[in-house]
């Protein structure tokens, strides 16, 4: 959740700070031209009052002419800004440089045609950084109430972009220092908040891998998500309680069953003996009680199995499999049916070896009793990433899709397999066992035909 819910914030800090650094950056572009333009503006007027009193035409030798050209000269000099004085003919009063000569289109000529009718020029054009344009002012010269002359100015902007650029440079690092520090406030906010997510989150894993003491520390995060892990508890607490009763009826009522069903095996069994021998009622009324009494003893041990806590060790997995293959050797060899051991000589993990080892028995029974004469079957320890898998692969009939979504649970048996002998309890069992300890079991097909069942424990103790 935290690599979705990040993304978005970031995101929107992102566009939030873009939104205000935006139209901060083009309020400073502007905001440096426009000092520009005030500052060019009170240039032309000071030289418009100095051209104001210079006749027309003028006298090589007047005074205030030579003063207008000398300041003229001083301005191009010193700031490098052109400016001149052209009569409404476009004839020159002034200007400087000598070589300037009144634009006869584009901005210039249109703040000159602009003054000619008694007003300033409007404000140019905004210049960007990356722009080389200029900034062209013009004021009207008024003598009399006519307009008898303009003063142009056409100034560099090459200072004012790089004002303007060094002001947006401060701006996009004042921007980096805010989506660092929004980053940061991201990543904190997010593990807050999503910090009883991910206790949640562990404890419904454990739960549902049959740890069902887990339960939710909310020491933190927003009130709901407190209140919902709180909420969360209580549901578990529930759920414990319920489950022990399950498990408690059970056991007892394997428990009870048990003597009556004893004495009324021994019962049977003496009357077996008043009856002909090889009676065939007898047979199968002790075959169902014998069979009645398999059911209860696997009851009482899934009953114990579900209430048990698992003592994990870390444990040579394949030593425990060569071990298992080898208690169950003599029975396959009886069959016909050739058991094999494949996979690494060595490999560890952390298991019950106990519960383990009660699993494995289930799984290799059940292969050998739906493996026919003739064929084999192998078991496999394997590591596997963060597991170590045992494998037992044989080559019965196998099932079909929809017993392999059933197979595993209690009671089920295959409609084509009801006359082989069990329960239907034993992989229950062990699927109760494996869950205890971290571990899990799945079952697939094993091509071309049979049952592949992959047991799995992890390489790792469960709560490092």
């Amino acid at each position: 959740m935290r690599t979705r819910l990040l993304p978005l914030l970031i995101v929107l800090m992102a566009a939030v700070l873009l939104a205000l650094g935006f139209p901060l950056a083009v309020s400073r572009a502007a905001a440096a031209q426009q000092d520009v333009v005030i500052d060019r503006i009170d240039d032309t007027a000071r030289f418009a009052a100095l051209a104001q009193y210079i006749s027309e035409p003028a006298a090589p030798d007047d005074e205030r002419r030579r003063t207008l050209q000398a300041d003229l000269d001083a301005y191009d000099t010193v700031y490098g800004i052109r400016a001149g004085i052209f009569y409404r003919d476009g004839g020159v009063l002034a200007k400087a440089p000598k070589s300037w000569e009144l634009p006869t289109e584009g901005e210039g000529r249109a703040a000159y045609a602009e003054a000619l009718l008694g007003r300033r020029s409007h404000d140019p054009p905004q210049v960007w950084p990356w722009q080389s344009g200029r900034v062209v002012v013009a004021s009207p010269v008024v003598r009399d109430g006519d307009v008898v002359a303009v003063v142009v100015i056409d100034s560099p902007t090459g200072q004012m972009r790089s004002r303007t650029l060094r002001s947006w440079l401060l701006i996009a690092l004042g921007e980096a220092v805010a989506m660092l520090v929004a980053v940061g406030a991201a990543f904190r906010l997010t593990g807050w908040v999503l910090l009883p997510v991910r206790t949640l989150d562990a404890a419904t894993h454990d739960i549902a891998r049959g740890r069902m003491r887990s339960r939710v520390v909310a020491s933190g995060g927003p009130p709901e998500l407190r209140r919902l892990a709180d909420s969360f508890n209580e549901m578990a607490d529930n759920v414990e309680e319920v489950l022990e009763q399950q498990r408690a009826f059970v056991a007892d009522a394997s428990h009870q069953l048990r003597n009556p069903l004893a004495a009324l095996l021994l019962r049977i069994e003496l009357l077996a003996l008043e009856l002909p021998e090889g009676n065939q009622e007898i047979a199968a009324v002790r075959t169902e009680g014998k069979r009645l009494a398999r059911v209860l003893d696997d009851l009482l041990d899934l009953a114990l199995a579900e209430h048990a806590e698992a003592d994990l060790k870390l444990t040579d997995i394949a030593a425990l499999v060569a071990e298992r293959v080898a208690s169950w050797r003599p029975v396959a060899d009886d069959k016909g049916v050739a058991l094999v051991q494949e996979g690494a000589a060595a490999v560890t993990a952390w298991a019950d070896p106990v519960a383990l080892s009660s699993a494995l028995d289930a799984v290799i029974d059940n292969a050998l009793k739906f493996t026919p004469p003739g064929e084999e079957v192998t078991v496999a320890a394997t590591a596997d990433g963060p597991d170590v898998t045992v494998v037992v692969a044989d080559r019965g009939p196998g099932l079909t899709e929809d017993e392999l979504a059933r197979v595993g649970d209690r009671f089920w048996r295959s409609n084509r397999h009801q006359n082989v002998d069990g329960s239907g309890l034993g992989l229950s069992i062990s699927r109760v066992l494996l869950a205890a300890g971290g571990g899990a079991i799945h079952y697939g097909p094993n091509e071309p035909h049979g049952l592949r069942v992959t047991v799995s424990v992890p390489r790792h103790a469960p709560h490092d």
